[in-house]
C-alpha cells in the first residue's frame, strides 16, 4: 500500500512545530476545517476566550515563588519545575485540582514554570488514518508521563447550541463537542462547551480509549473560559496513538462526572435523549463497547 505523507503543515504555521499528516491513498477524506490552536468564541458564548479576565501577579523574577507569587498563593503550584503536571490523579471522590497559569496581567518572564500549556504545542504530532477508526493522532518522539501534549480547542458554544447540533448530527456523522462541568465545591456549577467541528486544532482527531494514555484537565489562563488541555498520563512511546476518554475517566479511575443524584442523572438524560451510541473499536481489554455521550470534569 502506497503512505502519502502531506508536506504541508496541518497548522498552516499556527503551531510552534507542523503537525503532519500520514493519510493511506483514497482510504479516507480529510475533513474540511479552519485550523486554530485556541479557542474562539462561538455562538451563544457570552465571553470572548481570547480576553484577559483574571488578574495577574506582581512578580519580579524569571519564575514565580509560592512564598511571594499571588497566583500560586491563590490557585497553587500546578506543576513541577520541568513543566509536568503536579496532580496526575483523581482523588477518591473523582475530584481534580484546579489549574490556574500565570498570564499576561503577571509581570513574571515567559519562563516562569506556570506558564506551560499557554506556551503552546511542542511535541511532534502526526494525524494518520486506520483501519476502523477513522483518523488518529500519534507522537513522533517519546512523552514523559505528566507533559503537557496538546489542547482540545475549538468553537467555545452555549448548552442550547451544543444540543441544536447534536440533534442534527446524522448517524454517519462525528460528534466532537466536549461537555465540560465544574464544581466549584460551594454548590456552584460552570458548563463549557467545546466544538472543534468547523473550527479546532490537532486535538479533534484524538480518538477514545477506555485504557488512554492522555487524560483531560481544564486549564484556565488568560481568561475564565478554560483551556482543555491534555497531558500525558504515563511514559508514552514513539509512533503510539495518542486517546483519552471522553467520559473524563482514567485507567482505572472513575470518570470525574459522578452522576450521583436523580437532579445529575436528568441533566445528562436530557442532553443524550436522541443520539445514537457508537461502537467503540478502542481494543482495550477493559472496553465498555460504547463511545460515552458526554464528558464532564469535577474541579
Amino acid at each position: 500500500m502506497n503512505i502519502d505523507r502531506c508536506v504541508v503543515d496541518l497548522s498552516n504555521s499556527l503551531e510552534n512545530v507542523p503537525v503532519s499528516v500520514e493519510a493511506s491513498s483514497g482510504l479516507l477524506t480529510f475533513p474540511q476545517f479552519q485550523y486554530s490552536p485556541d479557542n474562539i468564541q462561538g455562538p451563544g458564548c457570552t465571553i470572548d476566550p481570547s480576553e484577559v479576565t483574571l488578574p495577574g501577579c506582581s512578580c519580579l523574577s524569571p519564575s514565580c515563588f509560592t512564598d511571594s507569587c499571588s497566583c500560586l498563593q491563590t490557585h497553587g503550584q500546578p506543576y513541577h519545575s520541568t513543566g509536568t503536571l503536579l496532580n496526575l490523579s483523581r482523588t477518591d471522590s473523582g475530584y481534580c485540582s484546579p489549574v490556574f497559569e500565570c498570564n499576561a496581567l503577571c509581570t513574571c518572564s515567559d519562563a516562569c514554570s506556570t506558564r506551560v500549556v499557554q506556551g503552546g504545542l511542542r511535541l511532534r504530532l502526526e494525524v494518520y488514518s486506520t483501519k476502523n477508526k477513522g483518523w488518529a493522532v500519534r507522537t513522533l518522539e517519546a512523552i514523559p508521563r505528566g507533559t503537557f501534549v496538546c489542547e482540545y480547542a475549538g468553537e467555545v458554544i452555549s448548552l442550547e447550541e451544543a444540543r441544536r447540533r447534536q440533534l442534527a448530527q446524522r448517524s454517519e456523522d462525528n460528534n466532537y463537542i466536549i461537555a465540560v462541568r465544574e464544581h466549584a465545591g460551594t454548590g456552584s456549577i460552570t458548563e463549557t462547551f467545546v466544538d472543534p467541528a468547523m473550527v479546532g486544532n490537532v486535538g479533534r482527531f484524538l480518538n477514545h480509549s477506555c485504557r488512554p494514555n492522555l487524560l483531560m484537565q481544564p486549564v484556565r489562563v488568560h481568561s475564565v473560559v478554560p483551556r482543555l488541555a491534555l497531558f500525558a498520563g504515563r511514559d508514552i512511546d514513539a509512533l503510539e496513538e495518542l486517546t483519552f476518554d471522553y467520559s473524563g475517566g482514567y485507567e482505572n479511575q472513575h470518570p470525574v462526572e459522578l452522576l450521583s443524584t436523580q437532579s445529575d442523572a436528568a441533566i445528562q438524560a436530557s442532553r443524550t435523549d436522541g443520539l445514537e451510541r457508537k461502537e467503540c473499536h478502542c481494543g482495550s481489554t477493559n472496553c465498555v463497547q460504547f463511545l460515552p455521550l458526554d464528558l464532564s470534569i469535577i474541579n
